[in-house]
């Protein structure tokens, strides 16, 4: 059975409803994309984490073999997972706080190569693909390609990979929605005590797990239609596959 609509609340209610949008017996308007989404193909239900949770669930170490991994001063997979699914709930939580102000937020978009959006945000403010990176309890430096955690070797390359993410995410979703879907790129690093950002571009919003909440007060790019009609258009799980 489909995803049923709540009357006069699609994406097509009122003006500026997509093109596929039809008029209802009663005057109202829905949106044959939801009203006909399986339920198999709608991410509307996912949980934060959902790819993680999966990759967990599906990991055949038991955990005779992860503890005597880390006696051997390796460091598991699991471990890994854990940790990037404990800071996507963390994030999911504050971002489904958004929700009662005119935002949708759906969790673990899969895109084609393996590559996930831990989450994408859609509201009055626009829409944002959110990437998480956990961090040690210390203070981080971004700059226009990079993280970089006091005491860690490698420089974490999260915010080009949230640039990417993004640009992949717009092109998927103004070919769905038919009309322009720019996406703006977040990266949030929970366990950072502080930020500085030494970026030039400034495209590529930095931000600590205390921070996310305040995304609510950005307005003023998309109507309430056009967050309905793109929440509608992102929730199909099929849309992302050739992207």
């Amino acid at each position: 059975m489909g995803v049923r609509e709540r009357p006069g609340t699609g994406a097509g209610a009122g003006a500026g409803a997509g093109p596929g949008a039809k008029g209802g017996a009663v005057g109202r308007r829905y949106d044959p994309d939801r009203l006909f989404l399986p339920p198999d193909d709608d991410l509307a239900p996912n949980r934060p984490g959902e790819t993680l949770r999966a990759r967990l669930d599906a990991s055949r170490a038991g955990r005779g073999t992860l503890l005597l991994a880390r006696l051997l001063g390796r460091r598991p997979a699991e471990d890994r997972w854990r940790r990037a699914l404990a800071a996507e709930q963390q994030v999911g939580a504050a971002l489904d706080g958004l929700t009662a102000g005119g935002w949708e937020v759906l969790h673990s978009v899969v895109l084609p190569g393996d590559a996930v959006i831990p989450h994408l945000l859609i509201g009055p403010g626009g829409v944002f693909a959110v990437l998480v990176e956990p961090t040690r309890r210390a203070p981080a430096r971004a700059d226009d390609a990079v993280i970089r955690v006091p005491r860690e070797r490698h420089p974490r390359p999260a915010v080009r990979r949230a640039r990417q993410s993004a640009a992949r995410a717009s092109l998927v979703l103004t070919r769905g929605c038919g009309f322009p879907v720019p996406v703006g790129p977040v990266v949030v690093l929970p366990g950072a005590t502080e930020v500085h950002d030494e970026s030039e571009r400034g495209d590529v919003r930095v931000l600590l797990l205390r921070q996310v909440t305040g995304l609510r007060v950005l307005g003023g790019v998309l109507h309430p239609d056009r967050v309905d009609r793109v929440h509608t258009v992102a929730r199909n799980r099929r849309l992302w596959l050739g992207c």
